[in-house]
C-alpha cells in the first residue's frame, strides 16, 4: 500500500476550490495554502498565455525533508504519507530549506493577510490560534500533524491523513463519487469540481491512479532531484510540469 495522488492538468480549471477546502478541513490561516494553485505566464508578450499549476505536498518516496530533520519529527508512514510529529518538532526549519517544493509552513511567520487572525481568534491553550471552523478536538492528532497548529512548529499537507487512515483496508482508490468512500477521501479531491484529482494506491496496478499514470504518461515535478514524488501530473500533449518556458511565477 502506497497512497498517491494524480492531478489531470487538462481538467484543472484553476478555480482554487482545493485551496479553500483544504484550508477549512485543516484549520489553515487565511492566505496560507497547503494546496497552492500557482499562476504563471507561458510564452512572450503579446502571445503569452496565463496558466495555473496546483501544488500540494508531494509526499515523496525519498523525502529530503525527513533526512535533514534532527529530531525525527518528519517521518514516513507505512502507507506512504509524509507527516510531522508536532510533539517532536523544534521549529528549526531545516525541513523547509530542504523541501524543493516550498510546501511547508512555520507558525510564527509574518501574517499573510491583515488583520492578523491569530490575534482576533486567540488560542485557548497551546494552539497557535482558535479558528471558528476549528475541527473537533477528538479529531486532532499532533503526532501526525493534524489539527490546529501549535506554536513554533512546521506544518504541511497530510493527504488528509485523519480521513485516509480510516479507509477500508485493501481499497484501491478513494473515489468521492462512491458514498461509501467519500468520507475517507482527501478534502481537495472531494471538492474538485472538474474531477481533476484522483487518489489511490500506487502499489496496486488495478487502481485508477496506477492506470492513469501508465495510460496518460504521468509525470512528477522536479523528478530529476531524486525525491520521487507520490503526486503525479497528467500533462497531455505538453508532457512537462510546467514548461521550461514559464515565467512570472507567483
Amino acid at each position: 500500500m502506497k497512497w498517491g495522488m494524480v492531478i489531470d492538468l487538462e481538467k484543472c480549471t484553476g478555480c482554487q476550490a482545493c485551496s479553500v477546502a483544504c484550508g477549512m478541513e485543516n484549520n489553515r490561516l487565511p492566505g496560507e495554502h497547503w494546496q497552492d494553485v500557482l499562476f504563471y505566464t507561458e510564452g512572450e508578450y503579446p502571445s503569452a498565455q496565463l496558466k495555473w499549476f496546483p501544488r500540494p505536498c508531494m509526499h515523496c518516496e525519498n523525502p529530503s525533508c525527513m533526512h535533514v530533520c534532527p529530531t525525527g519529527a518528519t517521518y514516513k508512514t507505512e502507507d506512504g504519507a509524509v507527516l510531522i510529529n508536532w510533539d517532536k518538532c523544534i521549529g528549526c526549519k531545516y525541513c523547509m530549506i530542504a523541501c524543493p517544493y516550498g510546501v511547508r509552513f512555520y507558525t510564527d511567520e509574518k501574517p499573510l493577510v491583515e488583520p492578523n487572525v491569530k490575534t482576533v481568534f486567540k488560542s485557548d491553550g497551546e494552539h497557535s490560534w482558535s479558528p471558528p471552523w476549528r475541527m473537533p478536538a477528538t479529531r486532532e492528532d499532533w503526532k501526525r500533524g493534524v489539527g490546529v497548529q501549535p506554536n513554533d512548529v512546521v506544518s504541511k499537507c497530510t493527504f488528509c491523513y485523519h480521513r485516509i487512515s480510516k479507509a477500508p483496508k485493501g481499497v484501491a482508490d478513494l473515489d468521492p463519487n462512491d458514498p461509501n468512500l467519500r468520507d475517507y477521501t482527501p478534502a481537495c479531491v472531494v471538492t474538485c469540481a472538474p474531477g481533476a484529482r484522483y487518489f489511490g494506491d500506487l502499489d496496486n496496478p488495478e487502481s485508477e491512479v496506477s492506470k492513469l499514470i501508465a495510460k496518460k504518461r504521468g509525470v512528477r515535478l522536479l523528478d530529476h532531484l531524486g525525491n520521487k514524488p507520490q503526486v503525479y501530473y497528467l500533462a497531455g500533449e505538453a508532457g512537462a510540469v510546467p514548461s521550461s518556458r514559464a515565467n512570472n511565477k507567483s
